[in-house]
């Protein structure tokens, strides 16, 4: 077999060095990012454990308690942007749902709704939580749906961003490239990760291309549990649309108007069946309404409510 040169082996660790530093660099940059955000927003990072989970999330503000659920593939820090709106007047409380984020991720355990939810269950019970205000979006917006119509005496108000759960009038797009196989949100190379963007957001913020990289890393490592959960969560996702007369919480309904990933035609359906409830539309805004309109999202929240008191 040929031997290498030195020159050919100092070439390749200098190279492989250079790729370690590069997304070393980009790990730190988006971390401090985050960090950053954090700290705006006052949230500080805790953990609690519950039977066969550990629990991490995001807590700061003083007032009413409101706990937000992010989405699938999503974590506590997709709150960010939002919550720092809200931290003044309310004290916050951002989880990672079991299996994401920063929290246990045992790949023997279901993830579909209703697992989901009595673990939220057991969380706001380990922090002693009477009552409280609940915001979902998207997955989490079925989680937390489901959750006020089990456990009515817990829920102070709900709103519903995006929310999954029902079975919507027309499809969306992300369901029309599934039926024809295609998954937007497994991402295998940069081509993938630019059409994820594009299907969360109308207006996908600016990235640099060493946090685009660190990025798409990220993702590709979580595929196969998120992949997991996906599954599990098709099991009994639709349960919400039946129990949907049942919330009696006053509840928000916002959605953008451009979601790609679960139709807008779903708001009637929620409006018809929740009865103390009201919608809003954000103009020219797609799936992940806290991250792309988050101070427009806050004013519609807070307004909410500030009309409950």
């Amino acid at each position: 077999m040929k031997r290498l040169s030195q020159k050919s082996i100092f070439v390749t660790v200098v190279f492989l060095i250079a790729i370690t530093s590069m997304l070393s660099c980009a790990s730190y940059l988006y971390n401090k990012s985050i960090e950053d955000q954090r700290r705006e927003a006052n949230l500080t990072i805790k953990s609690v454990d519950i039977p066969d989970f550990k629990i991490v999330y995001a807590e700061g503000g003083t007032g009413d308690t409101i706990i937000m659920l992010h989405g699938n593939g999503g974590s506590k820090d997709s709150w960010l942007s939002f919550a720092k709106y809200l931290t003044p007047n309310y004290r916050v409380i951002i989880p990672d749902l079991p299996g994401m984020g920063d929290s246990s991720k045992p790949l023997d355990k279901n993830y579909n709704i209703m697992s989901q939810m009595e673990r939220l269950h057991l969380f706001a019970r380990e922090l002693k939580l009477p009552k409280f205000h609940l915001v979902g979006h998207s997955m989490g917006g079925v989680i937390v749906g489901n959750y006020a119509a089990t456990y009515p005496q817990m829920v102070k108000t709900l709103a519903l961003f995006a929310s999954g759960g029902v079975k919507s009038p027309m499809k969306s797009e992300l369901t029309l490239l599934r039926e024809k196989g295609i998954n937007p949100f497994v991402i295998k190379n940069e081509n993938d990760f630019d059409r994820y963007m594009k299907m969360r957001f109308v207006k996908p913020p600016p990235i640099s291309p060493s946090i685009k990289e660190y990025s798409m890393e990220q993702l590709m490592k979580a595929a196969p549990l998120n992949e997991k959960i996906g599954k599990d969560i098709l099991s009994d996702v639709l349960i919400l649309e039946s129990k949907l007369n049942r919330i009696t919480a006053p509840t928000l309904i916002v959605w953008g108007d451009s979601d790609k990933v679960l139709s807008i035609s779903s708001v009637p359906i929620f409006e018809k069946n929740i009865k103390n409830s009201r919608s809003a539309i954000i103009k020219d805004c797609g799936h992940v309404i806290m991250i792309e309109k988050p101070a427009e999202t806050a004013s519609i929240y807070q307004d909410f409510l500030k009309g409950q008191k």
